[in-house]
């Protein structure tokens, strides 16, 4: 090692020690040709049953190693372990009952109220079989997150109606054993109790058919404020109330333990009525109806183009 440093010092004098010597890298780099073929793979079917390419199924085809193919997928953004789902709606109404539903959550009309109604079923009222003392499992602490125990005792289920102020926040929910037509009438009894008689009542609502049966049409025509406004077949998302539902599946009944279906259906309320004392916020809608329809347009024409 010594003999080097007098050697640079011959050739360079006292420079050339102040500063390292430059290399050749230790390893090259892959060749654009390789990379190429594992995008190319990546993008194909993989071989034999495997639904999807991992990461060694394909160091071990391209003869690269793991780290390698790692950094091709992250320079490439190919992310082939995850999969995200689709719904195509095929309403031929689709545009109209877009702009209809979205009109009344941007402009609603004076004097009205507009509800999101909708029915999360079948809901599990479930029993950890290792409870703890407040709640299953162990609780969180630095260094470990909570537990529970994945085997449950189930206690039956229920379903609930729920309608959302688009306006206010608020939410107005029963829950019901069934969700026939005559349990929805009964709800929309209940919510026609609620609201003021001066108020024009607009609803949104998706295709279930117990919205559309005969009887509940005729309980509209008996009821000339209310007007139902129905989303395309296969956008439920364009429902606001399911945004609700989404928050109190999270915050308190997927992670929650009941000793009885009566447990469940009263945490439900507690919840309710602590969402509507602390928690309402108008319903603020943002997306650009010309963009959805823009993507469902194109959605149509790669799904044609593959077929």
């Amino acid at each position: 090692m010594v003999w080097r440093w007098q050697q640079r010092f011959a050739k360079g004098g006292v420079d050339a020690l102040l500063r390292d010597k430059t290399r050749p890298p230790g390893k090259p780099a892959t060749p654009a040709e390789t990379v190429a073929k594992v995008v190319a793979l990546t993008c194909s079917e993989p071989p034999h049953q495997m639904t999807h390419w991992t990461g060694r199924a394909m160091a071990k085809a391209s003869g690269l190693s793991l780290r390698t193919v790692q950094r091709i997928w992250k320079a490439h953004q190919l992310q082939p372990h995850r999969l995200r789902t689709f719904k195509r709606s095929r309403d031929p109404l689709f545009v109209d009952k877009l702009i209809d539903v979205v009109g009344l959550y941007l402009d609603p009309p004076a004097r009205a109220v507009v509800l999101s109604i909708d029915e999360k079923s079948q809901i599990q009222a479930l029993d950890r079989s290792q409870p703890g003392p407040l709640k299953p499992g162990l609780p969180l602490k630095p260094g470990r997150c909570g537990t529970m125990t994945h085997d449950y005792v189930r206690h039956g289920t229920t379903s609930l109606f729920a309608a959302l102020n688009v306006l206010d926040g608020t939410v107005i929910g029963r829950y019901i054993q069934r969700h026939r037509h005559e349990e929805f009438i009964r709800f929309l009894n209940a919510i026609e109790r609620q609201i003021p008689a001066e108020k024009l009542i607009h609803a949104v609502l998706d295709n279930y058919a117990t919205h559309k049966h005969p009887k509940v049409r005729a309980w509209l025509e008996r009821h000339p404020r209310w007007t139902f406004h129905f989303t395309p077949t296969s956008a439920s998302w364009l429902n606001a109330v399911e945004n609700f539902f989404s928050k109190i599946t999270r915050q308190r009944i997927r992670r929650g333990a009941f000793h009885s279906l009566v447990d469940l259906q009263a945490a439900i309320n507690r919840f309710i009525r602590e969402y509507n004392a602390n928690d309402p916020k108008p319903f603020v809608w943002k997306a650009d109806p010309d963009e959805i329809i823009a993507a469902r347009n194109r959605g149509f024409q790669t799904l044609e183009s593959i077929h």
